[in-house]
């Protein structure tokens, strides 16, 4: 599986595609976007700080051709390492 995934920096996805991986992810961890008034917005908001804060990162699997929003333990569960990346 070396190889297969690939960090992706957030900053580097234009806007609108950073907001809409950041909605899939809302989407799919099953947030209650209704119990606040700003509802997704206020989860793509808290998502986007924690990207800032490297709590979340983008990862592309090269496999699948698919790009998705994970946790650290969820790449670390992939075998991979934030380093990995880095000796490449």
């Amino acid at each position: 599986m070396s190889g297969r995934f690939v960090e992706v920096p957030h900053r580097m996805l234009p806007g609108a595609t950073l907001v809409a991986l950041l909605e899939t992810f809302v989407t799919r961890q099953g947030y209650d976007t209704t119990d606040t008034g700003a509802g997704m917005a206020a989860w793509v908001a808290e998502l986007e700080a924690q990207l800032e804060r490297g709590e979340l990162l983008i990862a592309h699997d090269l496999q699948t051709e698919s790009t998705e929003v994970m946790t650290l333990a969820q790449w670390r569960a992939f075998g991979r390492d934030l380093a990995d990346d880095e000796e490449a």
